[in-house]
Order: C-alpha cells, then structure tokens, then sequence
C-alpha cells in the first residue's frame, strides 16, 4: 500500500512547489522566447510548446506543456518509422523510448541533454498537476503497460524531478524505472525529496543519461 501523506508533508510540499514554480515559469518564459527564435531562424515556423495528456495523481489526465525538441508531426511518424524499422521497434517495445530518436531536432538534443525542455512543466506546478519531485508523469498509451503498478505509482503527483531520473534515467529500462516510480510512491517523504532534489542538481549538470 502506498504511503499516506501526513498534513505537514502536503502542505509544506505545495508551498515549495508554488514558491520555486513561480520563479520557474518566469525562467521557462525566457527559454521559451530564445528557443522560438533559434527555431524561427532555422526556418521551423511550428508551435514550440508541446501538449500532451499525462497521468496524473489518482490517475487522472491532465494537459502536459513541454518545448517541442522533434520535427513537427513527429508522433504521427513514429508508427511508420518503426514499422519500417525492426531494431528500432524492438527497442521501443522495451524503453518506450529510442535512444538515437531520429526526431529529435539539432536544438532538441541540446535542450534534452540539460532537462530545459521540461521548463514549462514549471507551469504545471503552479497549476497543481505536477510537484517539484514525484514520479514521471507517463503517457496514456503507457497506462496498460504499467499495468498493476500504475495504481501504487499514481498515488504519487507526477513530478518534474524523480526518483528514477536520479538513479540512471534513460539509461535503465522500463521495468526498473517502474520498481523506482514505485519505492518513491511507498516512500514519499521530505527527507526523499531533499535526497532527490540535491542528486538531481548532479545528475543534470553532469547530463547523465539525457537523451
């Protein structure tokens, strides 16, 4: 069973979390302005904010904005390129992820590798879909995949900084990352989330398993 919040940890982790959103979504306007610029320049006229439905607490959907990082359309491609692909499906079929994404933009790749695509999940935040630190917030489509898991997981609010992305992100496979999704859920503390938030400032800077 997953771990009941006490009254503390709810609300001293909603008042972090609207404290330290506020100040990223001012910082998440910047980079949006400067990526929409870079993007304009190499003639990509397509919207850069990316919105997607994501699981959320109690497994409810919510609007997820990321900063666009592939070619435009780029969902609607993957089902072909994978069908035309067998290395590629296979890998997929394992991750739920490709680790050399053909989509992916000369600028997505930058902005992957240091997490600044994850910026306007800040928004998110101050909305109260998302905290600071929780589990991933996974796509519907993933939803069967989880599968007996996905309830302990949800218990959690997804998070822009995780558990699994402090203990090798891209570089473990889908079934690990579960187990760790799961522990934060049966473990959520203030003490975990101050583990996880130091760590994560390593991890990014060091750009370990960013792709």
């Amino acid at each position: 069973m997953a771990r009941k919040e006490s009254a503390f940890y709810a609300i001293s982790k909603r008042f972090f979390d609207i404290c330290v959103g506020s100040v990223g979504s001012v910082f998440a306007l910047l980079v949006l302005l400067g990526v929409k610029i870079i993007y304009l320049v190499d003639k990509d006229n397509d919207r850069i904010i990316l919105v997607q439905d994501r699981i959320g607490e109690g497994g409810q959907l919510f609007k997820l904005y990321k900063i666009r990082t592939m070619v435009p359309k780029a969902q609607e491609m993957l089902s072909t390129f994978l069908s035309e692909n067998p290395h590629y499906a296979a890998e997929y079929e394992k991750n739920k992820k490709l680790e050399n994404d053909p989509r992916i933009t000369n600028m997505g790749k930058k902005l992957r590798k240091f997490s600044i695509d994850e910026f306007p999940q800040f928004f998110n935040v101050v909305k109260g879909d998302m905290s600071i630190i929780g589990n991933r917030p996974y796509l519907p489509s993933e939803r069967d995949d989880m599968g007996e898991d996905c309830d302990i997981i949800t218990n959690a609010k997804p998070g822009i900084i995780s558990y699994w992305a402090i203990n090798g992100r891209n570089d473990v496979d889908f079934e690990t990352r579960l187990e760790l999704e799961k522990y934060y859920s049966l473990h959520k503390s203030l003490l975990l989330d101050l583990r996880i938030g130091f760590s994560a400032v390593s991890v990014v800077l060091k750009a370990k398993g960013a792709k």
